[in-house]
């Protein structure tokens, strides 16, 4: 068994932050990760990161536009706490070295993005999170951190205390993708969840291969509520063959929108009269998709974005990886042409409930980045205001964790605030296919895995013993389904009945389709018995994951009856502040997922953010 202080889950922009954080306050820390550092996903951020650096900004200002952007979903305490930590955090990136671009008289450049009263982007060319997840990485080899490399995390090791606020966490278990053995971490201070998000869960997507929402999925399965999954951000522009992202970074530059008949719809069609292409992404998208149903799409399939007025000088200077992508992957230049884009999964706005601080109502467990819900991002995340969230609440994750006093939370996490019971109607039992069974061969609950009691290490190696049995039994069924089907079919069908547009229907049939996908998966097997580099075991496993959390955000948006953000109901046309002004949460009980809500906080530290109407 492997011991250390401190073990962050993921080697993205939020696990680097969080590692180096609580090493800054003296702990034996250590990451494990599936991936090298540097090909996690963060990597392929490319727009920037929103600071308000300027004379002019206020991180004020920066809040209220984070809390309209989110359409008062967002929690005030999460919201201000990224924008008054946000200039600091940057400007520590640029003093351990960030190749920031920068303007004539040297200064960091900031460029507009969707929705910022004020351009406040700071950014590296076209290629921002790869310059900060190198530059992080640097930090972590100079200050002598421990990687994991290519090492899966299966299982969390939690104790089975009767509710989640009860219980802890005392480590993970991992399987070592190069030798296929199995072995226990414990963590004597906290868990760090930093593993990304469920992009997988859709076919078309701007997401690695490896986003599946491990960290989420085994949180949500020990008891860890889940918040607000139903929100789903769609990119407005990615390229239609692949799915590859368009930085909005070409919008801010002052890049169009035109439809087939060359029209600038943003502008034209109404859908946004004062910022058009810079609305914020939930309204670009939608329009986009309107004039491709309506007809005004080219091939019935997308519309251009043309940035070739910019200038090659302009282009190349701030954007130059731009043309490399559309030529490699659509075969056009946009020095010549317009590019084709449409909407694609990008961003989940949901994820682990936490804190400010990145805890759990579970102790010793954390999450920071994409995976988790403070909620900085409520119900539509603002572009450029992802890279930020990696490294101010990586920073609070790893600081809390190692035991730096900064602070009580004002975020309650939990049933230990006000809450409410919901209720769905469903046209299938969602959950586990025997949820009274706590643990089967394909994946049970993560809180059995160890029993309760004072002995952290018993309950780590229980866990390990459990991961190493479910493992066997999916290698024994040979000749069971093969994953990639299973998997297959939950992404064709979320992208078909859960994208920008969804009705009753549509989110009903999705969850029949879930249901078969978890029947199918009582019979999974792995074709491939080798224990060294087996990914088709590893990647049976992490089917489970986008099986729950498909199940997770279709159950949300089947339940929230109104349109709010990046969730528009064909059924329910105007937000309904009266009635889902909350949050939507949902508890993994032995396998039966409970729908429950509680209140948006509103009140900031120096103002309440009463809500208005939201328009650009």
């Amino acid at each position: 068994m492997h011991e250390h202080d401190v073990i962050v889950v993921g080697a993205g922009g939020a696990g680097l932050r969080a590692a180096i954080a609580a090493q800054e306050e003296g702990a034996d820390v250590a990451i494990v990760s599936k991936l090298h550092p540097v090909r996690s996903h963060t990597g392929a951020a490319e727009g920037g990161i929103n600071a308000a650096l300027r004379e002019g900004d206020s991180w004020e200002d920066h809040a209220y536009d984070t809390m309209k952007g989110s359409d008062y979903l967002g929690d005030a305490p999460a919201i201000e706490t990224l924008a008054q930590d946000s200039p600091e955090e940057v400007i520590q990136l640029e003093h351990w070295g960030m190749a920031f671009s920068r303007e004539d008289d040297g200064r960091v450049s900031q460029r507009p993005f969707g929705g910022l009263s004020f351009p406040r982007t700071t950014y590296a060319g076209a290629e921002t999170g790869h310059q900060l997840l190198h530059t992080m990485y640097e930090q972590l080899v100079k200050r002598g951190i421990q990687v994991y490399d290519e090492w899966y995390v299966l299982d969390l090791a939690v104790s089975d205390e009767e509710t989640p606020e009860e219980r802890s966490c005392h480590g993970v278990v991992g399987y070592d993708v190069q030798s296929g053995n199995i072995e226990g971490f414990r963590a004597r201070d906290g868990v760090i969840l930093a593993t990304g998000g469920p992009g997988q869960v859709y076919d078309h997507t701007t997401n690695a291969v490896a986003n599946t929402g491990d960290g989420v999925a085994m949180a949500y399965r020990a008891g860890v509520p889940i918040e607000d999954m139903e929100f789903i951000q769609f990119h407005p522009t990615t390229l239609p063959s692949t799915g590859v992202l368009i930085t909005e970074g070409v919008r801010g530059e002052g890049g169009i929108l035109y439809n087939e008949d060359g029209e600038r719809f943003m502008f034209e069609y109404g859908y946004a009269n004062n910022d058009g292409e810079l609305a914020s992404r939930d309204v670009v998208s939608r329009a986009e998709l309107t004039e491709i149903n309506e007809g005004r799409g080219i091939e019935d399939e997308y519309v251009h974005l043309d940035m070739r007025h910019l200038g090659e000088e302009r282009i190349v200077d701030r954007l130059e990886n731009i043309i490399h992508l559309s030529e490699d992957f659509e075969g056009v230049d946009p020095l010549e042409e317009p590019m084709p884009v449409k909407p694609g999964q990008h961003y989940a706005m949901g994820g682990v409930e936490t804190d400010e601080n990145g805890e759990t109502c579970i102790s010793g467990l954390y999450a920071a980045g994409e995976c988790a819900c403070a909620s900085v991002h409520g119900s539509n995340r603002l572009g450029g205001n992802a890279l930020p969230e990696l490294i101010v609440f990586g920073a609070r994750a790893g600081h809390h964790a190692a035991g730096r006093d900064i602070g009580e939370a004002e975020i309650p996490t939990g049933k230990r605030g006000e809450w409410e019971a919901g209720d769905v109607e469903t046209p299938v039992e969602p959950g586990a296919v025997e949820p009274s069974v706590e643990a089967d061969a394909t994946g049970g609950d993560a809180v059995a895995d160890g029993g309760s009691g004072p002995d952290p290490a018993g309950l780590v190696e229980r866990a390990t013993e459990r991961a190493k049995e479910r493992v066997e039994a999916l290698l024994d069924n040979e000749d069971g389904r093969n994953h990639a089907e299973i998997r297959a079919e939950v992404q064709q069908s979320m992208t078909e009945n859960v994208n920008v547009f969804r009705e009753k229907e549509g989110l009903e049939q999705a969850l029949r389709d879930i249901r078969e996908a978890r029947e199918a998966y009582e019979d999974v097997g792995v074709a491939d018995q080798s224990r060294t580099f087996n990914t088709d075991l590893q990647q049976t496993i992490e089917t489970r994951n986008v099986i729950d959390l498909a199940e997770a955000i279709t159950l949300g948006a089947l339940a929230r009856e109104e349109f709010r953000g990046a969730h528009w109901r064909k059924e329910h046309q105007e937000r309904d502040d009266e009635n889902w002004l909350k949050h939507t949460l949902l508890s993994w009980n032995d396998g039966s997922p409970e729908l429950w809500y509680k209140p948006v906080l509103l009140e900031g530290e120096n103002k309440r953010y009463e809500p208005k109407i939201r328009s650009y």
